[in-house]
């Protein structure tokens, strides 16, 4: 994370230029993306307008927010999901909520994610999947356990 499509190419904040390592899926994902992309500048022609960009419209130009929201819809619907159900931004809370479910510290989710402090990614992004007291109680039935 070291630019953005943001006016000037900037990240949001200094603290937000970060090197991030990706999963295999992942890089295996943007294999076959830079593909796919390949295939749709040359069906594009001399429409197409070179940004450099990962991700981009049908045309090489950077993505709107109306571009991103189709194309999430087509892949929500895809996958057997109602679309009107599901927002990109949910991904966000997504990504967190797995990861802190599969034991990661909030510290590094925290990072991952580019907050400064573990306030926001708890208070904000982190949806509890399992119950948080369920490990308490567990603790509870091994030290007073029931009589047979």
């Amino acid at each position: 994370m070291w630019r953005s499509v943001r006016e000037g190419g900037d990240t949001k904040t200094k603290k937000s230029r970060r090197t991030l390592a990706m999963p295999t899926r992942c890089v295996e994902a943007l294999k076959a993306h830079r593909i796919h992309q390949d295939a749709r500048r040359n069906l594009a022609g001399k429409r197409w307008r070179e940004h450099g960009l990962v991700f981009a419209s049908e045309v090489g130009t950077p993505l709107d927010s109306h571009n991103v929201r189709r194309a999430f819809r087509r892949a929500v619907k895809a996958a057997g999901l109602v679309a009107k159900d599901w927002a990109p931004r949910e991904m966000r809370h997504s990504f967190v909520s797995v990861l802190s479910a599969s034991g990661v510290k909030l510290e590094d989710i925290a990072r991952l994610v580019g907050h400064s402090s573990t306030t926001v990614t708890e208070t904000v992004y982190r949806h509890q999947i399992v119950p948080v007291m369920q490990e308490a109680a567990t603790t509870m039935d091994n030290i007073f356990p029931m009589a047979s």
